[in-house]
């Protein structure tokens, strides 16, 4: 009687039992048939296909009209913004790196003599 080599046998399995299936000899079934997709009318489709008539994009107008690639922006640079009222007298640090606006006198002298706990 033959030995049966289990480690790399494709007719026989890892317990020595002959496979019933072996992937020279498949089964051979029958290919299923090309059906065409039809698809159901679905209520939200139908609701998009009447808001896009009703409701027409901008761009798209633009792009018909040929005025998509004439429109030109404004790219020069701003002036920087500056305060120029008269509320603010100074900025001052109260802790560490924290900026707060001194409107008067007082709250400069305030935050001058405020310590942490």
């Amino acid at each position: 009687m033959g030995m049966i080599n289990l480690q790399n046998s494709l007719r026989y399995g890892p317990t020595g039992k002959k496979r019933k299936k072996h992937f020279t000899n498949r089964v051979k079934t029958k290919k299923p048939e090309f059906k065409t997709y039809t698809q159901s009318p679905c209520q939200l489709n139908t609701l998009r296909e009447e808001q896009a008539k009703q409701y027409k994009s901008i761009m798209e107008e633009y792009m018909a009209s040929g005025d998509y690639h004439k429109v030109v922006s404004d790219t020069t640079k701003r002036e920087p913004m500056k305060y120029t009222g008269t509320l603010v007298k100074g900025i001052a640090t109260m802790h560490k790196s924290n900026a707060v606006p001194v409107i008067s006198q007082q709250e400069a002298e305030d935050i001058a003599k405020m310590r942490r706990n």
